[in-house]
């Protein structure tokens, strides 16, 4: 991707979770704002638009759907720029928007990384100008697009546009997956023509990102507990007692020691319970979801990644696009029928080149689910079920 976006060319593309997708971008654009502010030799385009003119502007713009997954590009954008004279600026909600109007003013940042609510807001109040963007990224572009972030995605883009200059704009988009209905969206947004394929294997396999699943396939352990579903909290503690027995060894690669997991909820509105009732059976356990203040949110994964708390329950938007280091387990207490739900779930493992473990813990209609995906992604699955305190195939003797 990267002599592409070093050429300017606008495109979407697709990379399996944990590949690299957000230096994929920052890096080439970081460079090309180099060029643009007049920071080596060749810059100078002319117009008046090149060099010092714009610097102090606006001028790349990212957008992703969470609070923790616009910091988490705003810190790797920083890290990026720690030799640079070039700032970046964070405008999420939640977030106290006098505060963030003040950033824009004393630091001028030519990079703002945000969500999609927060920069529409505030580019309709005149506080953020974006006459001069001349690069924009949608990460997570399917969520983005998806139903309940559409219209806002849309209107940012609409006013995007409309706000210009003569200077035309790149705009990129990515994900782990990207299904035919963002697709469909993401690409007249962007001004893309639709590409051509030899057929509809190719459009299906862009689509879906299955060329990205060999680091699922590879690099993870699929296992599934049956479970009712009155029993499945029993369960999961009993299964972390063991994992932490076993001492992390059941991931590829593992090492010995307690395991780091990111427990998984389909139901939000039970994340804190789920979290509730681990910690009354002392277990070292933190939480978030999409209905908690940013503060907590934040406290709780900085916890996580740190190591301070072992195990974190989030709801499947909260945790879009997160990359935290050693995380050896993925644990689901539930199974959607959404193949792109249990990518990006397993795909919080398993993170640069490492190993790790999907568990899916389901009813028996869960099961038929779990079943069916197996099918469609190519994965293999093997049934668990836990004796004795030990994690043993399922069917296998206890001996």
């Amino acid at each position: 991707m990267i002599p592409r976006l070093l050429a300017e060319e606008s495109f979407i593309f697709r990379s399996a979770t944990g590949t690299g997708k957000t230096f994929a971008y920052l890096l080439p654009l970081l460079e090309r704002l180099r060029v643009l502010l007049g920071e080596d030799n060749a810059a100078g385009e002319g117009s008046g638009h090149g060099g010092s003119a714009l610097r102090g502007k606006p001028l790349l713009l990212i957008v992703a759907p969470t609070f923790e997954l616009c910091s988490q590009i705003k810190n790797e954008a920083d890290f990026l720029l720690k030799a640079a004279p070039v700032q970046a600026a964070l405008l999420i909600g939640s977030a106290a928007p006098g505060r963030q109007i003040e950033v824009l003013k004393r630091d001028r940042p030519e990079v703002i990384v945000g969500n999609p609510g927060r920069i529409l807001a505030l580019a309709r109040q005149g506080k953020l100008k974006l006459r001069n963007i001349r690069f924009l990224v949608l990460d997570e572009g399917d969520r983005l697009v998806h139903d309940e972030l559409y219209d806002e995605t849309r209107e940012l883009v609409s006013l995007l546009k409309s706000s210009l200059s003569d200077v035309p704009f790149l705009g990129t988009a990515c994900s782990a997956t990207l299904p035919v209905k963002s697709r469909q969206r993401l690409l007249p947004l962007l001004g893309i023509p639709e590409p051509k394929t030899t057929g509809k294997g190719d459009d299906e396999e862009f689509c879906t990102g299955d060329s990205g699943l060999d680091v699922l396939r590879e690099k993870v352990e699929h296992w599934a507990f049956f479970s009712s579903e009155r029993e499945k909290l029993s369960l999961l503690r009993s299964l972390i007692a063991a994992l932490n027995t076993a001492g992390g060894k059941g991931a590829k690669g593992g090492k010995s020691g307690p395991i780091k997991a990111l427990i998984f909820t389909g139901r939000a509105r039970m994340v804190e319970d789920l979290a509730a009732r681990l910690r009354h059976y002392k277990l070292s356990v933190a939480s978030i979801s999409g209905g908690m203040d940013k503060k907590r949110r934040k406290q709780a994964l900085d916890a996580f990644r740190c190591g301070q708390i072992r195990l974190l329950v989030s709801s499947d938007l909260a945790a879009r696009g997160l990359d935290i280091n050693d995380i050896t387990h993925v644990i689901a207490l539930d199974v959607s029928e959404d193949r792109d739900i249990y990518l990006h779930r397993a795909g919080r493992t398993a993170r640069a080149g490492k190993g790790g473990v999907m568990v899916s813990i389901g009813t028996e209609g869960e099961m038929r689910r779990l079943a069916a995906l197996e099918k469609s992604l190519g994965l293999t699955v093997y049934p668990k079920e836990l004796y004795g305190g030990r994690i043993l195939a399922a069917g296998e003797d206890e001996q």
